[in-house]
């Protein structure tokens, strides 16, 4: 192979509580490196400050672990993507400046990545010895995860325009914070579909928002949730313990008909049937199964990352960076980064 064309890009991830470094070779992935954070469980969710501390120690040694898991060295990077936002400012920071460290240390450019992009462009990860079927243009993808419900029209690899979008809480927070009220730890949503496959998904009935458009509301739902187990917890103060898979099987329903009622809607009116999820509900069991009887159904082309790729990866961060190498849209030693950004910034 001749070293001299290949293009690598090394992904950087620290938006949230992961700290995250990936190498792609010619639009190939060669590592993905996640470093976690325990620290936030005691505290029912994530602690900005302490997420920022844990980045300072983690990016180092998950950066260099990415670099020799990829078999090659420092010098041989092409290009450095990081994320710029959205996220968590002090995390965003670490990251950051980390890229124009090890700019000014190599002498590889920087490229900046709009955290939601990359999500959506998950679906463009090729692995060495796997299946290669990327959805094709233009496309919807409903992007669900702790901070964002957005349906979102992807007309190129940069080209993206927000359709639909929450205007409050968005599902993942809805799954979390209901799943607290059930003492549930955090976070929560990987319980609730865990003990959802035991329960009922008919047994209660909860709150669906009326909202105009393709836009989404969970505000209501989760104040349904409350009152419902107020009012059951006076008669029974065991209700949540003895129906708690009853109750992660309805709240899990209720979630995915709110988000697929959308999705079809927008498919309907766009007329495209090329259909892909992401973000990390998109991990979510009983989403998954609903979007796939949905595809068959309506004769879309369904596209579900794989798990590795739905929750924060710099996998996707250094698939985007491809991209916009490719593209020469580079990043200047003054880029800041940003707490909230438009999927089009």
């Amino acid at each position: 192979m001749n070293k001299e064309k290949d293009i690598l890009i090394l992904g950087i991830e620290s938006s949230c509580d992961d700290t995250s470094a990936s190498v792609i070779r010619n639009g190939v992935l060669l590592s993905n490196i996640i470093a976690g954070q325990k620290v936030h469980e005691a505290y029912g969710g994530v602690v900005p400050e302490l997420a920022s501390r844990a980045h300072q120690q983690n990016i180092v040694p998950v950066v260099d672990l990415a670099i020799k898991q990829a078999g090659i060295k420092n010098e041989d990077i092409t290009a450095i993507a990081f994320t710029r936002g959205p996220g968590l400012l002090g995390s965003l920071l670490v990251g950051t400046s980390f890229a124009k460290g090890f700019s000014l240390a190599t002498g590889a450019p920087m490229v900046e990545i709009n955290h939601l992009q990359a999500h959506v462009l998950a679906h463009f990860i090729q692995e060495e010895n796997e299946p290669y079927d990327p959805p094709k243009f233009p496309f919807l993808c409903l992007l669900v995860s702790g901070g964002n419900s957005q349906i979102i029209r992807v007309k190129d690899y940069l080209d993206m325009e927000v359709i639909g979008q929450t205007i409050d809480d968005a599902a993942g927070e809805a799954f979390d914070k209901c799943a607290k009220v059930m003492g549930l730890p955090y976070p929560g949503g990987p319980f609730v579909d865990k003990l959802a496959k035991e329960g009922n998904p008919e047994a209660f009935k909860f709150s669906k928002p009326r909202i105009a458009n393709f836009d989404y509301s969970f505000s209501g739902l989760k104040t349904s949730f409350l009152y419902f187990l107020r009012d059951q917890l006076k008669e029974n103060e065991n209700f949540i313990e003895e129906r708690k898979a009853d109750l992660c099987a309805s709240l899990q329903k209720t979630i995915i008909d709110i988000l697929l009622d959308k999705l079809i809607k927008a498919a309907k009116e766009t007329g495209i049937k090329e259909i892909t999820v992401a973000g990390g509900v998109s991990a979510n069991s009983g989403l998954r199964t609903a979007l796939v009887e949905t595809a068959v159904k309506l004769h879309w082309k369904m596209h579900i990352p794989k798990f590795a790729f739905t929750t924060d990866n710099a996998a996707m961060i250094a698939m985007t960076g491809y991209f916009k190498y490719l593209k020469g849209e580079f990043s200047g030693m003054d880029a800041v980064p940003f707490a909230r950004m438009d999927i089009r910034v």
